[in-house]
């Protein structure tokens, strides 16, 4: 699971870093920050067939399954499981807070800790139960995302027809803001992250009191059914790399068949549409969605195969390394590349293209497995994880390996 955590940690960074060092109409569609090369083209090709969506279900599998084995760990040693794992995910929502308000706006560390307490009324499931309960989630929000997106096409038929809109003016002002970098929107946020660390707080701070709330619908179900399909994976003994090697390839195998051809099939549709503003959001959002469940599974699959086989070789202990410091390197992450490219640091922010941001993803790879290893070898917990559980179980927590 370390090994599948770091993994994890280090693949969001593909999708991530566009919100980054971009506007965030760009996190949506590259070509809200202005004409595209073939290398632009590529960068989002890549990221959409192979990390959109994906990596981030990875880490919520993972975060359903290690829910568990806290609870285990915790009632093995007669304490409440469930209470400590509340008391965890209020520290952890803590942590996003500061995160999205100091840092950078994508934080799904407090999704996390609120998504977590729903799952807690499903650890003692068994594992069919379990998937289909993830599986009736994933649904809920496929008809969340799919409606959405219907009642902004409806809109822009309206829109067209000369009739009132269906949305409200800030829906609609971002889907105008999709299509190009003259929008207002777009060069304000750009005017805004290129300024000094004041004016970036503030923006924080309104968005978190009018955009992240409605952001909720849209992360809330799938985050669930992940979580609770992480859980079944971690009873059936997917997780732990308890199959036999054969079969995570054979998983992997039929698992990029069933969603990486549609998922190609899609993002063909959307180059072809010249990146149209409601074509792109709603393939993003709702229509790749049923085809990424399947690549997460074959993700996981996929790094386990090689797992079963090469598990003592020193760069799969490399990569545990980064994923026993998962929180460290996802929140040293953030603080790396918001110095890199927002104006209080080297302001680099929408002067970057999407097909020289893959140099800034293979740098930061590169440090994670450099020094997560080293941090270990004197260290048991990385920083973010020692505060973290220091936190959680109010008293300081042993750190240093010689103590």
């Amino acid at each position: 699971m370390d090994v599948l955590r770091g993994c994890a940690v280090m693949g969001i960074l593909w999708m991530n870093i566009a919100a980054f060092a971009l506007p965030e109409q760009a996190y949506f569609s590259p070509a809200a920050v202005g004409p595209l090369s073939e290398g632009d083209v590529a960068f989002w090709t890549v990221g959409f067939l192979f990390a959109d969506g994906k990596m981030r279900a990875l880490f919520s599998m993972l975060f359903g399954a290690s829910m568990l084995l806290l609870i285990d760990k915790e009632e093995m040693a007669g304490r409440d499981g469930r209470r400590t794992q509340m008391i965890r995910a209020a520290w952890l929502f803590i942590f996003g807070l500061a995160h999205y308000l100091l840092l950078w706006w994508g934080d799904i560390l407090m999704i996390y800790a609120l998504v977590g307490l729903a799952a807690l009324l499903f650890i003692r499931r068994e594992p069919l139960s379990l998937v289909k309960w993830a599986f009736l989630f994933f649904l809920l929000h496929f008809l969340i995302c799919a409606s959405f997106i219907g009642m902004l096409c409806a809109w822009g038929h309206a829109a067209g027809n000369g009739a009132a809109p269906h949305v409200s003016a800030g829906f609609a002002d971002f889907i105008a803001s999709l299509s190009g970098p003259a929008h207002p929107a777009v060069r304000s946020e750009i005017t805004t992250y290129r300024g000094g660390y004041g004016a970036i707080l503030v923006h924080h701070i309104a968005l978190f009191g009018g955009q992240w709330p409605t952001t909720l619908p849209f992360a809330t179900f799938d985050t669930l059914g992940f979580m609770l399909l992480g859980m079944a994976m971690l009873k059936g003994g997917f997780l732990t790399g308890r199959w036999p090697s054969d079969q995570y390839r054979r998983t992997a195998r039929h698992c990029f068949l069933i969603g990486l051809i549609p998922m190609a099939a899609l993002a063909w549709w959307v180059i072809a549409s010249g990146f149209a503003a409601l074509a792109t959001l709603g393939t993003v959002l709702a229509w790749s969605f049923p085809f990424r469940i399947p690549l997460a599974v074959g993700w996981a699959a996929l790094i386990l195969w090689p797992f079963t086989r090469f598990s003592g070789s020193a760069f799969m202990a490399r990569i545990a390394a980064v994923g026993r410091m998962a929180l460290s390197n996802y929140l040293g992450t953030s603080l790396v590349m918001c110095a890199i490219f927002y104006g209080w640091g080297l302001g680099l922010f929408g002067h970057v293209p999407h097909k020289s941001l893959p140099l800034f993803v293979i740098a930061a790879w590169a440090v994670m497995l450099i020094w997560s290893p080293l941090w270990q070898r004197r260290f048991a917990l990385g920083p973010a994880e020692w505060l973290w559980r220091s936190l959680s179980h109010g008293q300081t927590q042993k750190i240093r390996n010689s103590d």
